[in-house]
């Protein structure tokens, strides 16, 4: 399937004045109103630092890409003064996808697979205002490997700035795979379940209002740190898109959720998460949830690790930093 454009659109600054989101399909989303970027080009002073370092011109492998945080969303809405983390999360897992396509030549169709991503926060990244939330993340693209022409995978790194300072840190790598080789690790898989999800836990326990929007189910019988994974494939936002396995932003925010819930601290701030996935996630067994909790530092704060795991193989982990709120 070719570009939406040719390359005169990629890496463009944006009209002065103007503001736009970027192509749904560039970012892998059906949904305009989950698109959370809004333009990106080349970084000129990786450019210039490209310039030098070749003795001539070459390729710019550093960005600035735009994103506006809404002031209300359906899943991911602010909370007493504070922007939800996984509009930061998603957005970062949106630039590698971008990127892929509109500066390395990924046609549509190909399917990504997320290796790993991180990020930690300040937590004034993450106050609110009375307008959206406009932040720049300056990313640079390195460990690329290509073949045949095609991007075959690549880490970047992500540095976020609102109002001219940084105030978080990312980092993310991934593989694409064109439909073909796709079809050949996994074959005809369905992209809906028919297995009946198990009563949510209480949404005040993971700081949410419906139980629509949790993840896990409650706790095993004589646990407190054991959940299976409530899988609905006709969400609108965790599912934006058929697809023939649980998304990574999925499991991320069960790893979120399991930590509100094992800490019992659901209003704490988000602070950091490492995270590593190891196999896909089937829509066709249970996927259970395990969370553990300890002192990190000195301020409070506390280091949950997660992990997901699958027909007793482990499908992701997570390890998260938590800041209990003192007001």
């Amino acid at each position: 399937m070719p570009h939406l454009t040719d390359r005169a659109f990629a890496a463009r600054p944006l009209l002065a004045g103007l503001t736009t989101t970027v192509p749904r399909e560039y970012v892998h989303r059906a949904a305009v109103s989950e698109v959370l970027l809004t333009g990106w080009e080349q970084d000129e002073s990786a450019l210039q630092a490209d310039r030098d370092s070749h003795d001539g011109p070459g390729r710019c492998d550093g960005f600035v890409v735009k994103a506006q945080w809404p002031r209300s969303h359906a899943l991911f809405a602010p909370d007493e003064g504070y922007q939800d983390p996984m509009l930061l999360i998603e957005s970062v897992r949106q630039i590698g996808s971008l990127l892929a396509h509109a500066e390395f030549d990924v046609p549509f169709g190909h399917q990504f697979l997320m290796y790993d991503m991180s990020v930690t926060i300040e937590p004034e990244l993450l106050v609110t205002d009375a307008v959206p939330t406009d932040v720049e993340m300056h990313t640079v693209c390195r460990d690329i490997v290509s073949r045949a022409g095609l991007l075959q995978k690549m880490r970047y790194d992500v540095t976020v700035l609102r109002e001219n300072g940084a105030r978080a840190t990312a980092s993310a790598a991934f593989r694409c795979m064109s439909p073909g080789v796709y079809r050949r690790l996994r074959g005809e898989r369905p992209t809906t379940t028919d297995r009946t999800p198990p009563p949510a836990l209480d949404p005040a326990a993971v700081r949410h209002h419906v139980a629509r929007h949790v993840v896990l189910g409650e706790p095993a019988p004589g646990t407190r740190s054991r959940w299976e994974l409530r899988v609905d494939t006709a969400h609108p936002t965790y599912f934006d898109h058929p697809v023939d396995h649980i998304p990574g932003m999925f499991l991320l925010e069960a790893a979120r959720q399991a930590a509100y819930a094992r800490t019992g601290l659901p209003r704490a701030l988000l602070l950091g998460i490492t995270s590593k996935f190891t196999r896909y996630a089937e829509l066709d067994a249970p996927c259970w949830i395990t969370a553990e909790p300890e002192p990190y530092g000195l301020d409070g704060d506390l280091l949950v690790r997660v992990r997901g795991s699958q027909r007793e193989e482990s499908v992701f982990t997570a390890e998260l930093l938590l800041r209990p709120r003192v007001r």
